[in-house]
């Protein structure tokens, strides 16, 4: 994939990634944890790595090596996010605790989920579609 195609797929996989994580995080994220701030974690965590990711992680080892890609991009992802979420909003008193666990958890299997749901839409041939409508509503 070129420099402008990755640019060109970022929205549009940033959109579905989000789709699927923000309802895993609204439902999943322990109690102590506003509605507003579940939400805004849907948003925030996918947009501090999903660029790296995609930009950065996908030219360095697609193309000679797909699988290290996935290993590498798919630990990142969620424990990135987990060391956001806890610096932006773990504190001493819950460390170690369940709620604590949960949090990284419940980060853990949303990005777990976006992957497996990637895939999917990969394997459906789905991503092709959507980028060729995405380019043609960005070309107007």
């Amino acid at each position: 994939m070129s420099t402008a195609e990755l640019w060109s797929f970022l929205p549009v996989g940033y959109l579905f990634t989000i789709l699927i994580e923000t309802p895993i995080l609204l439902v999943g994220l322990s109690a102590r944890h506003s509605y507003a701030r579940r939400l805004f974690c849907g948003f925030w965590l996918t947009a501090c790595t999903y660029p790296i990711v995609v930009l950065f992680l996908t030219p360095l080892f697609v193309p000679e090596h797909p699988i290290l890609y996935l290993a590498i991009a798919e630990t990142f992802a969620p424990a990135a996010e987990c060391a956001l979420f806890w610096i932006a909003f773990g504190s001493k008193e819950e460390w170690g605790k369940a709620s604590m666990w949960r949090d990284l958890i419940t980060i853990t299997l949303a990005n777990l989920a976006s992957f497996g749901g990637g895939m999917l839409m990969a394997e459906l041939g789905w991503w092709d579609f959507l980028e060729e409508h995405w380019k043609s509503l960005t070309a107007i």
